[in-house]
């Protein structure tokens, strides 16, 4: 068996597309691409299956990739629409007997224990999330027998953890990567990172900015996720880009083993 698969679990940005209340062609549009909710991945190998961020909608993206087994889960950072959906792993604890193995850094651990203090405190109340909190910093771990190299980027201030597995690599919310973490994202075959919109961004890159990046890492695949309903439609924005390079989509699955 020789497994090795991303899921686009979600590839929308913090409020989703469509946007709420609003009338644009992105958000009326009636193609199922431009249906996004909030940013995850899933990747998956040889049968064991590895999320990156539980956002709010992770129940829903759960029951539409219909999965049966969650092994672990890795976040990229406390905000709460990268965070908000972790109480759902409960689901996986009822069938496994088992706590959740998440990883998570310093920043993330504090935000998670405000988020879900409950699960935190030691009062083992029946029902709450089981997890096993491991601590991450600059240095390899491994998950499920495979080497993950974090990343560290800046969504403005705030630290981010991109993550590496194999030649996949994965770049969210971010619009900054120093010349010495980004050495760690040479050779990378397959790529995703974050593209908000086409006009300047505080904490994120814009279309142009990940083009850049993409240019400049070289991967023979990458995929723009974290996109908000300013990009335009997914059509439009795909017959600008160079062959290489794709909008990711909610339920895109790419076989990691293929360049």
């Amino acid at each position: 068996m020789n497994e090795f698969k991303a899921t686009f679990l979600g590839t929308g940005t913090s409020q989703g597309v469509p946007v709420i209340a609003c009338n644009c062609d992105v958000c009326l549009s009636q193609d199922s691409k431009d249906k996004r909710l909030r940013t995850s991945l899933m990747v998956s190998i040889n049968g064991k299956n590895i999320v990156i961020d539980t956002g709010p909608d992770f129940r829903q993206q759960m029951l539409r990739e219909k999965v049966q087994s969650l092994d672990a889960v890795l976040f990229t950072h406390e905000h709460k629409d990268h965070i908000a959906g972790m109480d759902d792993v409960r689901a996986f604890n009822y069938r496994t007997k088992l706590p959740m193995e998440i990883y998570a850094s310093d920043l993330v651990e504090i935000g998670l224990k405000r988020e879900f203090h409950y699960v935190f405190g030691g009062f083992n109340y029946p029902g709450i999330p089981q997890v096993n909190l491991n601590r991450i910093g600059d240095a390899p771990f491994t998950v499920i027998d495979e080497q993950v190299i974090p990343i560290n980027v800046l969504h403005y201030k705030l630290p981010v953890k991109a993550f590496r597995i194999r030649d996949f690599s994965y770049v969210t919310d971010a619009n900054f990567i120093a010349e010495s973490e980004m050495e760690k994202l040479k050779g990378t075959e397959h790529l995703v990172i974050n593209a908000l919109r086409r006009t300047e961004h505080i904490s994120h890159y814009t279309l142009d900015q990940a083009l850049e990046i993409i240019e400049k890492i070289g991967p023979k695949k990458a995929y723009l996720t974290h996109l908000s309903h300013l990009m335009g439609r997914h059509v439009d924005v795909m017959k600008e880009l160079p062959s290489n390079v794709q909008v990711a989509y909610d339920g895109l699955e790419v076989d990691l083993n293929e360049v």
